[in-house]
């Protein structure tokens, strides 16, 4: 079923809390993703949801899962999974507020790189929702910390990016061992054969829902093509950083030694930047993008994985410093900025023919509509 248009609150049935809940957000209308979703799990059914990121996800199946949560049990009731720590906290926050008006709704958040016994800690207030990355619920189970038996649904948030980075077996092994399950969401941006195949062994007719980035949803983002030398795109993106005034901007690079290495350079000739990647650890992760979020950071770089789950909707500019080895990596990148009907622009930099034959292949397989620009000395960017 393809969804194309938002409904009115309203018309879900939720309870006073839920829209309170709703109401502080400022929320009136659903976005498309909730429209198609939150009936049918409140319903109980399982759901396989194909939508664009920044389109509302969390709370298509954040309602439903807070909406059945017995607040009087102790037992874990709902289980959510996101393939990264970042994206987990992000989920928690916002699960937070829509729980706000409920009492006695507990919520706990587990990844890796926090110390084990923090969490072991949390988990014995008796949380009803459990939001986790794979392989840290997966040491908490076999640790017994967390008894999954009483579980009666679970989401798999960015499925495709989580089966994608090698969580396949932590999620089928996560999933056999949740017997009394009666409904399971998977919400992703694209239905791999991965997913795909979670879904033909896990879920019992599910109920298919699809957005399309349609006009009213596409984010509205100037994309350019800019031929510069190896050893100038760092004198490239500080020039176009001076004329346009960008307040907030993203970099991203394909390894960690080149965020390293930009975030340097960007350094040394006065911009305020900071990176995250894989290596760095959780607290200085989370400090800078803290940051970012705040508005108190001008650029951040950082590689694909470290930085999913940064959900902030003024981005002015994407920089695409290396381009991007999958085709889905560049939506996603670019897709940080002209969020929230707000105009973005994305610069890709090309300096050698394997990454200009990259760009072509992205252009050619994701539909990405891409333009020449022409940089010029005072930083100006016009299409050729």
């Amino acid at each position: 079923m393809e969804i194309t248009q938002g409904v009115s609150f309203d018309s879900f049935g939720l309870s006073e809390a839920s829209m309170r809940a709703v109401r502080n957000k400022g929320y009136t209308i659903s976005t498309p993703v909730q429209a198609g979703c939150i009936p049918p799990m409140m319903e109980g059914k399982d759901v396989i949801a194909k939508a664009p990121t920044g389109t509302g996800k969390t709370m298509a199946f954040g309602i439903p899962i807070i909406e059945s949560i017995d607040p009087a049990s102790e037992k874990v009731q709902a289980i959510i999974l996101a393939p990264t720590r970042e994206l987990a906290i992000q989920i928690t926050d916002e699960m937070r507020e829509v729980a706000v008006c409920h009492e006695g709704v507990r919520i706990v958040c587990l990844y890796g790189g926090q110390p084990i016994g923090k969490q072991i800690e949390a988990l014995k207030r008796r949380p009803q929702i459990v939001v986790a990355t794979p392989g840290r619920l997966s040491d908490h189970m076999k640790r017994r910390t967390v008894v999954v038996k009483d579980v009666k649904t679970v989401v798999l948030d960015e499925a495709d990016r989580m089966l994608d980075m090698g969580f396949i077996h932590d999620v089928t092994r996560i999933l056999d061992k949740i017997p009394n399950r009666k409904n399971l969401g998977m919400f992703s941006a694209t239905i791999s054969r991965e997913v795909m195949d979670i879904s033909w062994v896990y879920q019992r007719d599910p109920e298919e829902i699809t957005v399309r980035p349609t006009e009213e949803n596409k984010p509205d983002i100037l994309q350019y093509r800019l031929e510069v030398p190896s050893d100038g795109k760092v004198d490239a993106i500080v020039k176009i950083l001076n004329k346009e005034n960008y307040d907030r901007v993203m970099c991203f690079c394909n390894t960690k030694g080149s965020t390293e290495r930009l975030t340097k350079f960007l350094q040394m000739r006065g911009v305020d930047a900071q990176c995250i990647h894989g290596d760095i650890p959780q607290k200085k992760r989370e400090a800078v993008m803290q940051l970012f979020r705040d508005g108190k950071l001008r650029v951040f770089v950082a590689t694909d994985v470290a930085a999913r789950g940064i959900d902030v909707d003024d981005v002015d500019a994407v920089f695409n410093f290396e381009v991007p080895d999958e085709n889905e990596y560049y939506i996603h990148r670019i897709g940080r900025t002209g969020r929230a009907k707000r105009h973005g622009v994305a610069y890709t930099l090309i300096s050698d023919f394997p990454s200009r034959m990259r760009l072509d292949d992205i252009v050619r397989n994701a539909g990405a509509n891409v333009v020449n620009g022409k940089l010029e000395d005072d930083g100006t960017v016009t299409a050729v």
